[in-house]
């Protein structure tokens, strides 16, 4: 497929590897990028750039004609932003808008996550935004296509607070042996990649780099990093569920509560995946969680 791809949010983690996977397939790529990078973030861009990467400043948030322009020629958009309402809501639709304009035909939005489709309003404000996204989308002429990839590797074994390497445990709520979809960054860029190389694809995609339960999560951590973590259960999933509101009695920033809203989602199984679409691209063989966490150690 020799058509060009407009790509924003590739300065991202997951922005500069879905970059690096559709350069790696030769395909033509315009990247939108904000002013101002920081020295981490140009260094990146130069090195995606001598790879072939085409770059245009703006941002999502610039007026239509304007970010029509940027879109230019590119038929398939690829959205791998993240931030509030204003970029996920007001951004993603202004893009969407944009690239209709431009004449692109696909979008690809910024849906990477759990089962977005399963899920009620008020189960996860993040998953809220993007579903009103959506509902603008819905007005467009672009063919909408969702990749999905439950929750990231990178972001289980870091920022959500389950493991403790320094007390050495493995914290989880709810029934352990609950099934979880979870990816790794490198692994769900290059679905999205072949996902955007595709043209056949439209809907919504799931892919999975494993599917384990928090029990066995446990494990996989234990085998790849060599240490042994106590996995510690903090309460029930309805126990969870009165913590997420007492903590948000108690802030106006949900960002403090959006992990356990997550984990919620998780181990009721209420985000899980049906059915995975991984058989679809079968070049593609995904990283295991144990040898993510033995490559990261």
């Amino acid at each position: 497929m020799s058509s060009k791809i407009f790509l924003a949010g590739a300065t991202g983690l997951l922005g500069g590897r879905i970059a690096g996977a559709l350069l790696d397939r030769g395909a033509a790529v315009r990247a939108l990028v904000r002013p101002g990078a920081d020295e981490e973030r140009r260094t990146a861009l130069a090195a995606l750039r001598a790879r072939g990467l085409e770059v245009v400043e703006g941002d999502i948030t610039d007026p239509i004609e304007r970010l029509a322009e940027a879109v230019g020629d590119a038929t398939t958009v690829i959205s791998a932003v993240q931030g509030g309402p204003e970029v996920i809501v007001d951004g993603q639709a202004n893009l969407a808008r944009a690239a209709e304009k431009a004449g692109a035909t696909r979008l690809i939005p910024s849906d990477f996550a759990i089962d977005v489709t399963k899920l009620d309003d008020g189960d996860n404000f993040m998953i809220d935004w993007r579903r009103r996204a959506a509902a603008v989308y819905g007005d467009t002429s672009l063919d909408v296509v969702s990749v999905l990839n439950g929750a990231f590797y990178e972001v289980m074994v870091g920022f959500m607070g389950i493991v403790d390497w320094e007390r050495g445990t493995l914290s989880h709520w709810g029934d352990p042996d609950q099934p979880l979809d979870l990816t790794s960054v490198a692994d769900t860029a290059a679905y999205t990649a072949a996902v955007a190389l595709d043209p056949e694809a439209s809907g919504t995609f799931r892919f999975a780099g494993e599917v384990v339960s928090f029990r066995q999560f446990h494990q996989a951590v234990q085998r790849g990093s060599g240490r042994e973590l106590e996995l510690r259960h903090l309460g029930t999933a309805d126990d969870l569920r009165a913590e997420i509101a007492r903590r948000a009695a108690l802030t106006q920033n949900p960002f403090d509560y959006v992990a356990l809203q997550y984990q919620w989602c998780m181990v009721t199984g209420k985000g899980k995946f049906d059915t995975l679409d991984n058989a679809r691209y079968p070049q593609i063989t995904p990283q295991p969680v144990s040898d993510f966490v033995r490559a990261s150690a």
